[in-house]
């Protein structure tokens, strides 16, 4: 299975980028996980699963010493994409924007 994970850290700091979102994206970057996407305003990665929750772990962990007062993020399985199989029978669906 693979998920797609979408995130911010706050607070918020326009003028210069706060240790705690500078250290979540490093956690991402560094994970090993595929298209990773970083922004001033919300970072995007995809891998399997494992990789993934793994990540999420590390961004939670890291990001909260390094002083985030919130991080928002969302965990979507990522249905349509080539070779992945289908959700198990009675699992609920989840839709792209996480619905």
């Amino acid at each position: 299975m693979r998920l797609r994970v979408e995130f911010t850290t706050e607070p918020f700091d326009l003028d210069e980028a706060p240790r705690h979102a500078v250290v979540a994206r490093e956690v991402i970057q560094a994970a090993d996980l595929d298209a990773v996407d970083v922004g001033p305003f919300g970072n995007t990665a995809e891998g399997g699963a494992g990789a993934v929750i793994a990540a999420v772990d590390a961004l939670l962990r890291r990001s909260l010493e390094a002083g985030a007062t919130r991080v928002s993020l969302q965990v979507n399985v990522i249905a349509d994409a080539p070779g992945v199989p289908d959700a198990p029978e009675g699992a609920p669906e989840i839709a792209e924007d996480g619905r």
